[in-house]
């Protein structure tokens, strides 16, 4: 029997309605589905009924899937000056 584990949700839960619908261009971070850990570099390509694709700010290419509203959070800026942070 297959087990399904969901990583545990941490930090901003999107709903699918209203103002947190983030739109195309925006900067965001995605939950990877190797650890479960938040990778920043990423921009809003488009939206959708499921969640976003989006696209690497590195190269400006689409990731081959969609990813759930769930698994994608608005970057959170680094504060500069603290390189622990």
């Amino acid at each position: 029997m297959a087990v399904t584990v969901k990583p545990p949700t941490r930090g901003h839960d999107m709903s699918l309605d209203g103002p947190d619908r983030l739109a195309p261009g925006t900067r965001v971070e995605v939950r990877t589905r190797f650890d479960g850990h938040w990778a920043r570099g990423f921009a809003v390509a488009t939206v959708t009924d499921d969640g976003y694709r989006v696209t690497r700010e590195s190269d400006g290419r689409e990731l081959p899937t969609e990813f759930s509203h769930q698994d994608v959070r608005p970057r959170k800026e680094r504060k500069r000056g603290t390189w622990w942070y």
